[in-house]
């Protein structure tokens, strides 16, 4: 085998531009933020200083897998594979990206070195003129030179000796500045089971780098070659790879994008519908507000009206009261007084004003009461377009003056719902106009009066109230109308129920002879006849009404019921006409 050594992937070629170097994405440790220190590459191909993971807590992992993991760096190039089955691991988290790191058998130091990493320190070193370099042979001195044969860093004194030595003397041996346009001055990559020996070779077996030591030894008849002469190979797989990975790579960035793009269309949409609500808000709170001032103001208005009719009362009430007093005083001092002649004397004027005194009215009871509530559920109309509820109310229900109304309120039928309406009125006579009162009503058969019928009561909102009921048998019910546990007026009343609607089974017809077609055996419970043998009626003959009926019962009224109680056999015979 021979080597051939070209530089097929750019490894000494010029940078197009240096400031790049300087990234600090590629030279500083994610962990520390300091230039890398022994950089290890994680399976999640981030790179992170040894020092900073192995200060890492690390956490008991189960591997099931078996054999390597893809964890393996060069530490463990050369150890021999377990059997598989469960073995005892532990892990890491990857500092940057949370995931898990399944540790080798070696541990931190047992992870792929990042030599990439380590290139990118050293250029950015060398581009502050070797600031922080020292020379690897002596450890001691800062670096002026660097050898590109031994890719050594170099002191003047390390260098100079270099040059005198017979094996060196032809070295390439540059200054440090003139290595800032270079993409790649690393040092040689070492075998790590053979560290005096550089890693050229690559075994196609073991799909690893290997020295020429290991060729002989433990890669012995493995399929082996220089790296330069695989390298098509493995990196036209790596590019194909790459060239596969790229698409969802430019799919993952336009999902994002959507992402994000439907992220900030509903940010500015929550914005729009939190300025609505906030407009809405602003406005229904400006709303009842103003509901809430007029409210005040009403209230304000009715207290200064009932307190002035309160205060007039009062006033003539206290001048009744001291006229009164006046004429008692004056009237009872004349009597125990005055002589029968000074009696007499004044008895006219004393008389005319006690009688006068004694025909004045007045009311006993204040013309107004305090009976002011507030209805909050009550609809009060709208305000600034919104609907505000809240009313104040100072009627009080008389349940002397309120009334029954419907066609029911007398009459009901068996097993069929029974309606009437309460309108509740003020002492005035006047409607409540809302609703809130105290409704009972009581439905009780006469001979039942331990089963009383269930009753709903449904409030209008209007100062009507409407009640229904079902009752379940005939008979007479009475019924108890109660606001404020005071009867209304014409409350308690009858009922009278009666048995259930029997509609007709018969015709509404003219006659029986027409209905049913000429035959002479319908019948008709009119009991007209027809001579020739019909037993219906006809037209003009005998027993005819003259104007049409129900053929069933003989009723005269198309909408009424039927009140037929004949047998089933006189039944079919008046149901054997038909309407023509």
């Amino acid at each position: 085998m021979s080597e051939k050594r070209k530089p097929l992937l750019g490894f000494m070629g010029k940078l197009p531009s240096g400031p790049a170097l300087g990234n600090s994405g590629k030279t500083h440790c994610p962990s520390c933020m300091g230039l890398f220190q022994a950089p290890r590459l994680l399976p999640c191909l981030h790179t992170v200083c040894t020092t900073c993971l192995e200060q890492l807590e690390p956490f008991s992992v189960v591997d099931i897998r078996g054999g390597d993991s893809d964890t393996s760096s060069e530490g463990s190039l050369f150890q021999e594979l377990k059997p598989p089955g469960l073995r005892p691991q532990t892990g890491i988290l990857c500092p940057v990206c949370d995931a898990q790191v399944d540790l080798p058998v070696g541990g931190v130091k047992a992870l792929t070195i990042d030599h990439l990493a380590m290139n990118d320190v050293m250029l950015e070193s060398l581009c502050g003129e070797g600031q922080g370099l020292v020379c690897d042979l002596c450890s001691d001195r800062d670096v002026e030179k660097r050898c590109q044969t031994c890719k050594a860093n170099l002191c003047h004194f390390c260098c100079q000796a270099h040059r005198r030595q017979k094996k060196t003397t032809f070295h390439t041996v540059v200054d440090l500045k003139d290595l800032k346009g270079y993409s790649r001055v690393g040092k040689a990559i070492l075998c790590p089971a053979h560290p005096a020996e550089e890693l050229r070779l690559f075994c196609e077996l073991c799909d690893q780098p290997v020295c020429r030591d290991c060729v002989v030894g433990a890669h012995r008849e493995h399929p082996c070659d220089f790296t330069s002469n695989v390298i098509h190979k493995h990196g036209d797989s790596v590019r194909e790879l790459l060239k596969n990975t790229q698409p969802r790579v430019e799919a993952l960035e336009k999902a994002l994008a959507q992402v994000k793009e439907t992220n900030g269309a509903l940010q500015q949409r929550v914005e729009a519908v939190a300025a609505d609500i906030r407009t809405f808000s602003e406005g229904y709170i400006k709303a009842i507000e103003e509901h809430r001032d007029k409210l005040l103001k009403q209230l304000e208005d009715i207290r200064a009206q009932q307190e002035n009719s309160l205060q007039l009362q009062k006033a003539q009430l206290e001048q009744l009261l001291a006229d009164m007093r006046t004429g008692v005083e004056f009237t009872e001092h004349l009597l125990t007084s005055g002589s029968d002649l000074e009696i007499l004397i004044t008895k006219g004027v004393v008389v005319e004003r006690l009688t006068k005194l004694n025909q004045v009215e007045y009311s006993a009871r204040p013309r107004v009461n305090d009976k002011i509530c507030f209805s909050p559920q009550e609809k009060a109309g709208r305000c600034r377009g919104y609907e505000v509820y809240g009313a104040i109310n100072t009627k009080e229900v008389d349940p002397a003056k309120c009334v029954l109304q419907g066609k029911d309120l007398h009459r009901a039928r068996e097993k069929q719902t029974a309606s009437f309406t309460l309108l509740c009125k003020d002492a005035a006579g006047e409607s409540m106009g809302r609703g809130g009162d105290n409704i009972q009503v009581a439905v009780v058969p006469k001979d039942k009066k331990d089963s009383p019928v269930r009753t709903m009561v449904q409030d209008n909102k209007d100062g009507t109230y409407g009640v229904s009921y079902t009752p379940k048998e005939p008979g007479i019910y009475k019924v108890l109308v109660c606001v404020k546990e005071q009867h209304v007026q014409g409350s308690p009343f009858t009922v009278t129920v009666r048995k259930k609607h029997h509609s007709h089974p018969g015709v509404f017809h003219c006659c029986t002879f027409c209905s049913s077609g000429g035959q002479k055996t319908a019948r008709c419970a009119c009991g007209g006849t027809m001579p020739g043998g019909y037993l219906g009626c006809g037209h003009g003959h005998k027993g005819h009404p003259g104007r049409p009926h129900w053929s069933c019962c003989g009723k005269f009224t198309e909408k009424s019921e039927c009140t037929w109680t004949g047998g089933q056999s006189t039944a079919r015979s008046l149901l054997r006409t038909v309407a023509l």
